[in-house]
């Protein structure tokens, strides 16, 4: 049985459509990313399948959280609503035809799509740091989303400058060569903007939803992390910019350091917890372990080479781990709580007293989200698996299991897809269209609202 917020006022709720906007998007790119993985031969297919996976899924995921849970957990006021809608909108039509050139091949097309996500990711930078910079002091989780922020800044320049360079010599003569801009690109993206995300947003959630505390050893871990972990990135980052191996190095430590210390917080944190076991918890206990395998399969190789092109996210064939295992399940359990929690909240939370109501966790069909558990588990591992095994010249690695593998994350995903898409039909307070296009979602949503007042925000003293 689900904890029910007891003390959600619910007078002042944020607005509904945005962040649902958001999540349904991302989930339409989570299923195009894996499609695009394993039914497209396309030369450029690894790379339309990276970007669909981590911009349109993991990051449009990321820009609808923060628009949601920034003003409530800094107890402020969205900067504005156009603003958070316009973001969406640019993001999802510069990477749709991102995407599109890379599959066709018309690189012609790849500045104009750039220029679009920039666009649409700059937006949500000055959106969410508007509303940021109201927030006195900031905890540590506003301080990894505000560096979060930055990388956003940095790495869609790096991003729209390769797109250019698909059709002019941009780094010809350039004191960088292009596979270094390319490295670097990656590295704020992934380790910069998303992990920093990840975890920033673990420290809030993690100990809310298990309900424990920091304590102990956890205090000192923080600490290595919220010092070690930017400046490792900055240091891998700019190392590999550069080709300087030593900085690179020293990045590259201070960044699996940090990693395995976010991966004892949770783990412990999971271990404490007397509450129910959850969708959520399942899948953050998943990403725990992913870390600590990334971590201990990453330190030799990045010690040995951190420059190298297959080692860019981490050990060379640790892609899969670190992108589905780690951030992929970290959002697979997020989304889990968060969705649901959304429309609990403007449907249900100001009933609460007066008629029965279902609980959170009782939107969601278990058995649904069982299947796409084992399902992502199953495929993930040994998807992961197969990358390994070749990246160390293994004689063999059966294309049979590693098309099987490939299935069961696209089932999984679908599944999963479906579950959260079936609470927005079943308990929304509108039709899914109606989320998608706008207007008014419940208790005077009107998402063309700009700014906010105090009936935007959640009650800072409500707990999920």
């Amino acid at each position: 049985m689900s904890v029910v917020p007891g003390n959600v006022e619910t007078d002042t709720q944020p607005p509904m459509s945005v962040p649902l906007r958001h999540f349904v998007v991302a989930l339409g790119f989570l299923v195009a990313a894996v499609v695009a993985s394993e039914f497209t031969g396309e030369p450029s297919e690894p790379l339309a399948h990276v970007h669909l996976l981590l911009a349109g899924w993991v990051c449009i995921t990321i820009m609808g959280a923060m628009t949601q849970f920034v003003p409530v957990w800094s107890g402020t006021e969205l900067h504005s609503r156009r603003l958070a809608t316009a973001q969406l909108w640019l993001v999802t039509a510069g990477l749709a035809g991102f995407a599109g050139s890379l599959l066709t091949d018309r690189y012609d097309l790849l500045p104009y799509a750039g220029g679009f996500m920039l666009a649409g990711f700059w937006t949500f930078v000055y959106n969410v740091g508007r509303t940021l910079a109201t927030a006195r002091p900031l905890d540590v989780t506003e301080r990894h989303f505000a560096l979060a922020l930055a990388y956003f800044l940095v790495l869609t320049v790096l991003g729209l400058s390769l797109a250019v360079g698909f059709t002019r010599p941009l780094f010809y003569d350039s004191p960088v060569a292009r596979g270094d801009v390319v490295a670097t690109h990656a590295t704020l993206a992934v380790f910069g903007a998303v992990l920093t995300t990840v975890f920033g947003a673990l420290y809030q959630l993690a100990t809310m939803f298990t309900q424990t505390e920091l304590h102990g050893i956890d205090s000192s871990l923080r600490t290595v992390e919220e010092v070690g972990y930017p400046v490792g990135v900055v240091a891998l980052a700019v190392g590999r910019l550069f080709g300087n191996v030593s900085l690179a190095r020293v990045g590259g430590v201070l960044v699996v350091g940090s990693v395995i210390c976010v991966a004892v917080i949770l783990a412990r944190k999971l271990t404490e917890t007397s509450v129910e076991w959850t969708p959520m918890l399942s899948r953050y206990a998943v990403a725990a372990g992913a870390m600590a395998v990334w971590a201990l399969l990453t330190l030799p190789a990045w010690v040995a080479d951190p420059l190298a092109r297959d080692a860019t996210f981490g050990a060379p064939g640790a892609r899969t781990l670190l992108l589905f295992g780690v951030v992929g399940f970290v959002v697979f359990g997020t989304l889990y709580h968060v969705v649901p929690f959304i429309v609990w909240v403007h449907r249900y939370s100001d009933r609460l007293g007066f008629e029965p109501v279902p609980m959170i966790d009782d939107l969601y069909d278990d058995r649904i989200a069982a299947v796409d558990f084992v399902a992502l588990v199953v495929g993930v591992g040994v998807l992961a698996a197969a990358d390994l095994l070749a990246a160390a010249d293994a004689q063999s690695v059966p294309r049979f299991g590693v098309a099987a593998a490939g299935a069961l994350v696209l089932v999984g995903s679908l599944a999963f897809a479906t579950n959260l898409l079936l609470v927005l039909r079943r308990h929304g307070p509108q039709s899914l269209p109606a989320v998608l296009v706008g207007g008014r979602v419940g208790n005077g949503d009107a998402a063309g609202d700009d700014g906010g007042d105090a009936s935007d925000t959640l009650s800072s003293g409500g707990e999920p």
